[in-house]
């Protein structure tokens, strides 16, 4: 198990719609990269984590929102496809490749998502709250969607600043 390097905004592996995961490579390979993405999630402090964000251009994530030691709500996706949006939530939200960026995003306050499973087993999980931001999140993270493109274009344009005075002043990295 090692840690992977998160990539930051604007590598471009982060706008770029994922590559499905074919049924060929299902196997020890994918599942030695989904716990190497659990243990960088979970270095980082995050609760999800999509292939894109660790410079692999796949349809897949991991994401945990349990609470403390119960596990239940630890899930490695594969392929996800949401197939249920309703209600609205509007809350903060950040991101593992843009550190220090927080802002309030509108989501769906339900989803369906279904994907499959590290053993190729499709399946279907009803999210709602914080299960579903997130789901929504990472899963735009495979469509090559990043959270700038979910905020007004105020905010987007605030955030843009501060990531460019971050960089020029090397603290983005």
């Amino acid at each position: 198990m090692a840690p992977l390097k998160i990539v930051l905004y604007p590598e471009p592996v982060l706008t770029t719609l994922g590559k499905p995961v074919g049924e060929e490579e299902f196997g020890e390979n994918l599942q030695t990269l989904i716990e190497d993405m659990f243990d960088t999630m979970y270095q980082a402090n995050g609760v999800g984590l999509a292939a894109p964000q660790v410079g692999i251009s796949k349809r897949i994530f991991v994401m945990d929102v349990s609470l403390e030691d119960d596990k239940s709500n630890k899930f490695a996706m594969i392929n996800p496809e949401i197939i249920v949006q309703e209600g609205e939530q509007f809350g903060d939200e950040g991101c593992l490749s843009f550190p220090g960026i927080y802002t309030k995003i509108r989501r769906e306050a339900r989803t369906v998502v279904r994907f499959q499973d590290v053993f190729g087993i499709t399946q279907e999980l009803d999210c709602t709250d914080l299960s579903a931001r997130c789901v929504l999140h990472e899963t735009d993270h495979c469509d090559g969607i990043v959270f700038l493109d979910r905020m007004t274009m105020l905010k987007r344009e605030l955030a843009k600043r501060k990531i460019k005075k971050l960089q020029n002043t090397g603290k983005w990295e």
